[in-house]
């Protein structure tokens, strides 16, 4: 098992990415912690990992309240001793895409910048200073194909203030991982493209627009992120920090 005897926070844990990750985290042997603010998507969470033979807990907590995350963070090194591992995978309103800049209010344009940097802000520099202290452990970003779209895409997609959150959240990650790296702490970012699995039912279009421009001619899975997920949290990764784990299936090339 990669992940054998580490406690690992994951934040948005009912939704589809953290539920994923959450439940490929104790697969591999840690002890999740599914944080969120809906009760009732975690426990359904924590019943499959534990039906799994895994371990895990659950708490409310609002990732945009500093109170909230500083407190189940104490709670959690309390009962535990330990934070390995912190993964992010809170929604910054990626519902907002779809209208011109030229016409989008100043609201919506932000929500997701707004949203996007405070929770990874909070989150990671909360679980930075426990990691600290102990000499070692990862933290754990997501950001989004959007931030680095080329020119033929960002004329396609009308991504508003969520390209630019995910851009943001990818430089803090590198700030985070130079700060952090002397203590021991690495920081790594999973940039994904659209999972089909989380779609709401974009047009065939759309869908066979988005696959046409990756170089393996699909899109990316759940299963696939969680993978690299447990990787990016494991020993095995040991060397990375300050990167940027491309999951795009090469709709990006860096």
């Amino acid at each position: 098992m990669m992940l054998k005897g580490k406690t690992a926070i994951v934040y948005g844990a009912g939704g589809a990415i953290g539920r994923a990750v959450a439940t490929a985290f104790a697969v591999e042997g840690a002890k999740v912690y599914l944080a969120g603010r809906t009760p009732e998507t975690l426990e359904e969470a924590a019943s499959e990992i534990r039906a799994l033979g895994g371990k895990a807990e659950t708490a409310r907590v609002d990732a945009l309240d500093r109170e909230a995350v500083e407190e189940h963070i104490a709670q959690v090194e309390a009962e535990t001793g330990r934070i390995d591992i912190s993964f992010n995978a809170i929604w910054i309103r990626g519902d907002l895409q779809g209208t011109p800049l030229l016409e989008m209010s100043e609201e919506d344009f932000t929500a997701p910048v707004l949203a996007g940097v405070k929770t990874h802000f909070l989150t990671a520099s909360a679980a930075g200073r426990y990691m600290a202290k102990r000499g070692s452990g990862v933290i754990l970003t997501l950001s989004a194909s959007s931030g680095t779209l080329p020119g033929r895409d960002r004329r396609f997609h009308r991504m508003g203030g969520f390209s630019v959150a995910c851009s943001a959240i990818e430089s803090l990650t590198r700030s985070l991982a130079g700060e952090l790296g002397p203590e021991g702490v690495r920081v790594l970012c999973l940039r994904s493209d659209a999972i089909p699995e989380t779609w709401g039912g974009p047009s065939s279009d759309v869908r066979k627009y988005m696959t046409d421009g990756t170089a393996l001619n699909r899109l990316p899975t759940l299963a696939q992120i969680a993978d690299a997920a447990v990787f990016a949290a494991s020993g095995r990764s040991a060397a990375m920090t300050g990167a940027v784990l491309n999951l795009t299936c090469g709709s990006i090339m860096d």
